[in-house]
């Protein structure tokens, strides 16, 4: 069994900043990582991926230029920081692990989902 437990939302001003933080239980298995979001009525959207060595990152073109996806293997640990945060942003994140890398210029399916943690940015 694997646990994603994810942490570091809450609610920010538009303009703000907020850092996500994604923890595993487990290394040995978990390659690329990525952020999800769904926002209240709309269908759960790709975020950002950072892949095992952190040489290849993605994100949405809603997201580019403000947030910043990174990892400390060591401590299990990936990030999503957040900047000039908009109240469109507003939305339940998910982090999620991945059994497989980025590969062949290919991101692989993701395995394991953490329960999600709200972020609200008030205009």
């Amino acid at each position: 069994q694997v646990h994603v437990v994810e942490a570091g939302g809450g609610l920010v001003q538009a303009g703000g900043s907020l850092r996500l933080s994604c923890v595993t239980s487990r290394t040995f298995s978990m390659y690329a990582m990525a952020w999800f979001r769904q926002a209240p009525g709309k269908e759960r959207e790709f975020v950002a991926a950072i892949s095992w060595s952190g040489g290849s990152t993605a994100y949405s073109d809603s997201v580019k230029g403000r947030f910043t996806i990174s990892r400390d293997n060591a401590k299990n640990t990936v990030y999503l920081q957040m900047n000039s945060l908009k109240p469109e942003d507003t939305a339940v994140y998910y982090c999620a692990a991945s059994a497989r890398d980025f590969y062949g210029g290919r991101w692989p399916t993701y395995d394991y989902w953490g329960q999600g943690t709200q972020v609200t940015a008030s205009p």
